[in-house]
């Protein structure tokens, strides 16, 4: 079995096509396929009227009916790698409002939600944690949300630690320290924390993503920073979304450059979202993502 062909990094379509099956009509159903025999007789006889001289009795056999081709689905390859990118306090309406072009564009070829729900409480750390370990704060123990190297790191298998034990190349590149916490040293092969705008941190991650990966985590923080001085949807946070999906253009350019775009699956979301100047709450517009 080669390391592409783990179970880890296949799509489960099984569900979209089971969602989607209520929605299409169904195939119509096809006729039995019979002689058609058609026998005309002769009028009863009426009075006044002409004389009537009967036709031949005909026989013609139908063809067999076509049937009608089931709908297909044209999928692409089996990726063989995976991209995840989190933009820290994303709210799903910031798209359209930035407006976030590239990521609309993953969006019109891919498939993509607007009304996803984080993790209770609705924060940074713990959010992070259920995303990559698949488990609720009350099973990953990340109950706080700064950075304390004595609590550890959060309880559980991380998808990082899954993809290292299977053999395959881990990259975490985070704009948060604390994030630190969600997996151990040892789950991943490149590790790099970048206390900088989310253009720098794509720009020293795209090197790195084509030196090829099977895995990576990447986190684009300064949209939820924006958030937090100067208010959710205010003009400079939006402008920072733009500025956030200009480095998620880079990350794509380097895959592109690299020949790893086709077959790499490419996961856009975020942690929370937010309203004011926080969140952390089970408002809709805290709990919403993409």
């Amino acid at each position: 079995m080669s390391r592409y062909s783990l179970p880890f990094f296949r799509i489960g379509f099984a569900a979209i096509l089971v969602a989607a099956c209520g929605l299409l009509p169904a195939p119509a159903a096809a006729p039995v396929s019979q002689p058609l025999t058609a026998t005309f007789s002769p009028a009863p006889s009426l009075t006044a009227s002409p004389a009537f001289t009967p036709v031949p009795t005909a026989t013609f056999t139908a063809r067999p009916p076509t049937e009608t081709p089931t709908p297909t689905l044209t999928l692409r390859p089996q990726p063989k790698r995976v991209l995840i990118l989190s933009i820290d306090g994303l709210r799903p309406d910031a798209i359209s409002l930035a407006p976030m072009y590239n990521l609309l564009a993953l969006m019109k070829t891919g498939a993509y939600t607007l009304v996803a729900q984080t993790t209770f409480p609705s924060s940074t750390l713990p959010a992070h944690a259920s995303l990559l370990l698949g488990t609720c704060p009350s099973q990953t123990g990340v109950d706080w949300n700064d950075y304390d190297p004595e609590k550890g790191y959060a309880q559980g298998t991380s998808v990082l630690a899954l993809a290292k034990q299977a053999g395959l190349k881990t990259v975490m590149i985070v704009g948060k320290k604390k994030l630190r916490q969600l997996t151990p040293p040892e789950t991943t092969d490149t590790y790099l924390f970048i206390n900088d705008r989310d253009t720098v941190i794509a720009d020293q991650a795209a090197p790195i993503l084509k030196e090829g990966f099977d895995l990576a985590f990447i986190h684009f923080a300064l949209v939820d920073g924006m958030g937090h001085v100067y208010g959710w949807l205010s003009p400079e946070q939006l402008s920072v979304a733009r500025r956030a999906d200009a480095a998620l253009a880079t990350l794509l350019t380097a895959l592109d450059e690299a020949g790893l775009r086709q077959d790499t699956l490419v996961i856009v979301t975020a942690d929370h979202g937010g309203h004011d100047q926080t969140h952390g709450t089970r408002r809709p517009e805290d709990m919403t993502i993409p």
